[in-house]
């Protein structure tokens, strides 16, 4: 083969490499078939595997494509599936041109954890959520996840796909309850009592390790009955911050003052005499009293969702949407503002329950690393495969009726806190 030919071989072929739980977290098996679908090729050159179940395993691997082109596109897929350049090179950066402006080739963010190869030492990406850029702060030689609106003019924005490693979720070494390795297949026939007791004990277990838990609930709560169960966990100690939106808190609202929900009685089934127009009397109520918080000092609000949030001094976010009637007065109807504070509550939580609300748990589901465990509850299984195809794959689906999930795992939770 002529140099000429070799050259234009070498510009079509790049080593990879890849360490980790790669056989039993399939995580070699996703990079041999995506470079597979992309009409590439690879020949393994090396590969260790682990003895025991604690040790990790290695690969390295020449990939191959086409065109100089086809192989970038290949390797801009697999590398956020764990695979490294073999010889590692220093990350680049570029300056952001002007503020919220991102240099052409920059790097969009996995939900995984993530590093940058930079001063010859690989550094941590903090905050990391998917769809975002890595800026570079040299001095303290640090690395942090912005979206858009956060750049300024001048950050150092990571471009291009060198000196960066994805750590993709792995399959625990040890059993660990409803958050088993690829357990988020979501399905209405699995069995619901034994998926509760499973919940229940690892949200029991993520409080008492001083772990923090974020719920996502949407008015269904209310509707189906199910209010008291949750006040009930925010109550015990189980919640640390609610967010939800406009009708949640009107609802819950409703039901204490009315007892009603959407005009319909809580107790009977039954639509209530003039009840279209009980959300309304619930969101004048609040505001005559100045608030939420108001509301319950004043002792207009004796029970509920909001009521025990405001006792127990847990904080909730209610974000606001174009189709709110009033909205509550301590809606935040700005939805970058409302963004912005669910990030805030959203630092260093452990776990997620997300209770019959798809907007919000897909917007939650945005903002956090894939290490959060996440729980997706709702009645409609395209809910939860929604918040599953947009990335949040470590989410665990279960499709069954709030009412009746939220009170058996009160229940379970009782038990367990006896």
């Amino acid at each position: 083969m002529s140099e000429v030919a070799k050259g234009k071989r070498a510009l079509c072929e790049k080593e990879i490499e890849v360490e980790g739980h790669l056989i039993d977290s399939m995580i070699l098996t996703r990079i041999w078939d995506r470079i597979i679908e992309l009409g590439g090729d690879f020949e393994t050159l090396e590969f260790r595997v682990g003895k025991h179940k604690t040790d990790t395993s290695y690969a390295r691997i020449l990939v191959k494509g086409r065109s100089p082109q086809h192989l970038e596109n290949i390797l801009k897929e697999i590398y956020p599936l764990g695979a490294v350049p073999f010889r590692t090179a220093e990350v680049k950066v570029e300056p952001a041109p002007e503020a919220m402006v991102f240099p052409d080739n920059f790097y969009s963010t996995t939900n995984n954890p993530t590093q940058v190869y930079f001063k010859g030492e690989w550094i941590e990406v903090e905050g990391i959520m998917m769809d975002k850029v890595i800026v570079i702060d040299p001095q303290a030689k640090r690395a942090f996840c912005k979206p858009i609106r956060e750049v300024k003019k001048g950050d150092l924005i990571v471009v291009g796909e060198e000196g960066i490693r994805v750590k993709p979720p792995e399959r625990p070494r040890e059993s660990t309850g409803i958050f088993k390795f690829m357990s988020s297949g979501a399905s209405s026939e699995k069995p619901a009592t034994a998926i509760i007791k499973q919940i229940a004990q690892d949200l029991y277990n993520v409080k008492k390790s001083g772990g923090k838990v974020a719920v996502v609930a949407g008015p269904a709560v209310v509707h189906t009955g199910a209010a008291a169960a949750l006040a009930m966990l925010i109550r015990e100690g189980f919640v640390d911050v609610l967010l939800s939106g406009n009708a949640l808190a009107v609802h819950d609202v409703e039901a204490d003052l009315l007892k009603t929900s959407l005009g319909v009685s809580l107790r009977e089934g039954t639509a209530a005499i003039g009840g279209c127009r009980h959300h309304l009397v619930a969101i004048n109520t609040i505001y005559k009293a100045g608030g939420l918080k108001a509301a319950v000092e004043k002792g207009i609000l004796k029970s509920g969702i909001i009521y025990e949030c405001v006792k127990k001094g847990v904080p909730f976010v209610l974000a606001g949407s174009i189709r709110d009637d009033g909205p509550l007065p301590d809606v935040i109807t700005d939805t970058v503002v409302a963004q912005q504070k669910y990030k805030e509550h959203l630092k260093d939580v452990t776990m997620v329950l997300m209770l019959a609300s798809t907007l919000h748990a897909i917007a939650v589901g945005n903002m956090l690393p894939s290490t959060v465990k996440l729980v997706c509850l709702d009645i409609n299984p395209a809910a939860v495969t929604k918040l599953l195809d947009r990335g949040s794959t470590q989410a665990v689906g279960v499709i069954t009726d709030i009412g009746t999930f939220l009170p058996l795992l009160a229940e379970e939770i009782k038990k367990l806190n006896k």
